[in-house]
């Protein structure tokens, strides 16, 4: 069994029969109040003025879209539409006072005014009904593309900005992973001297955090359940070389585990805990993650013990990168800490959007 398309008018069209649809109703109830108003007469000059009128104003569609009307500046367009409203003003004059005489021939309706009289106060009236009528159509018709090309525009921006935006996120990434790689490696340079088979395992875990992390097309966000398992891999990694200098636990609401944050922004905070605080202490130390969700934020939370004098770990690249980051992926919508304590603990505070 076939179904045929169903076909609908455009909301040009719609406009068109309407708006004529209704001065044309308009001026049949000024000929009722008259008293010299015929039904049979007035169904012929409703549907005749619809038609006529339709076709007048489409002409100039054709024309106006052809020659790229629409796309003109407003000085531009005012100075080509003045002279237009007059010509279709000659033209609805011409129209109407044929449509008129040719009903009153059909229908015998008494005598035709002569030339002297059209060309005098009848003509001159219809004239100016014409010049009043094409203006506000041409006013309506112009509106309408105008405002169509000024939403085009404002898409067209929003767009160029949120490609130059993810392009700004991919480049600051693209800064952040061999940073993040180098740091790896060297960690699996030292344990190719202490424990070969450990180095092994250090290797598969590099292997699954580049397939997981750094070569991943999957743009500036993923889910925070992915970067957990990053962040585990990359802990599990440090842990190698470090052994019981290092220990981790991890806090986490189940329910903020779908959302989306910005990639690798968890683990650049833990990598900076190990590089900049544990590593730093003969005695090693305990990282702390907590994430939660307050309000309409998600916070998350890196403690680390730090040296006496550890200095000001925000300066450091991979923190620096991160606050680029998060500007640009939230335009100062979220915030990112670190309080340092000396000799005690460093925490890092990082409070994001919801967004799933």
């Amino acid at each position: 069994m076939k179904f045929r398309k169903k076909t609908t008018l455009s909301l040009y069209w719609k406009c068109q029969l309407i708006g004529w649809s209704l001065a044309s109703l308009y001026w049949s109830i000024l000929g009722a109040l008259g008293g010299q108003f015929k039904i049979g007469i007035g169904l012929v000059q409703f549907f005749s003025d619809v038609a006529l009128y339709n076709f007048i104003t489409h002409l100039y569609r054709i024309f106006a879209l052809k020659n790229h009307w629409q796309d003109l500046n407003l000085t531009d367009l005012f100075k080509r539409i003045i002279p237009a409203i007059v010509i279709m003003a000659i033209l609805y004059t011409l129209v109407t006072t044929i449509k008129v005489y040719g009903i009153r021939v059909v229908f015998s309706i008494g005598t035709f005014p002569d030339m002297k009289t059209l060309m005098g106060p009848t003509g001159i009236g219809i004239f100016v009904a014409g010049i009043r009528l094409m203006a506000i159509w041409m006013l309506a018709f112009h509106l309408y593309y105008y405002a169509r090309r000024e939403i085009r525009i404002a898409r067209e921006n929003t767009l160029l900005k949120l490609t130059a935006k993810q392009a700004q996120l991919s480049q600051l990434t693209a800064q952040l992973n061999p940073h993040f790689l180098f740091n790896s490696l060297n960690t699996i340079k030292s344990l190719i001297s202490i424990s070969p088979k450990l180095a092994r395992r250090a290797v598969d875990l590099l292997s699954e955090l580049l397939g997981s992390s750094l070569y991943e097309q999957s743009g500036g966000f993923w889910g925070l359940d992915r970067e957990l398992d990053l962040v585990r891999d990359y802990l599990e990694l440090e842990t190698l070389r470090m052994q019981e200098r290092l220990t981790f636990e991890i806090e986490v609401s189940p329910i903020t585990l779908p959302l989306l944050i910005p990639r690798l922004c968890l683990q650049t905070l833990v990598e900076n805990a190990v590089k900049h605080g544990i590593s730093q202490l003969k005695q090693g130390g305990k990282i702390s993650i907590l994430i939660s969700y307050r309000g309409n934020l998600l916070e998350i939370k890196v403690e680390n013990p730090v040296p006496l004098q550890q200095k000001e770990s925000a300066s450091k690249l991979g923190l620096e990168n991160l606050r680029e980051r998060l500007k640009a992926a939230y335009n100062e919508k979220a915030s990112f800490e670190i309080n340092i304590n000396p000799g005690a603990y460093a925490q890092a505070t990082l409070k994001l959007p919801l967004y799933e």
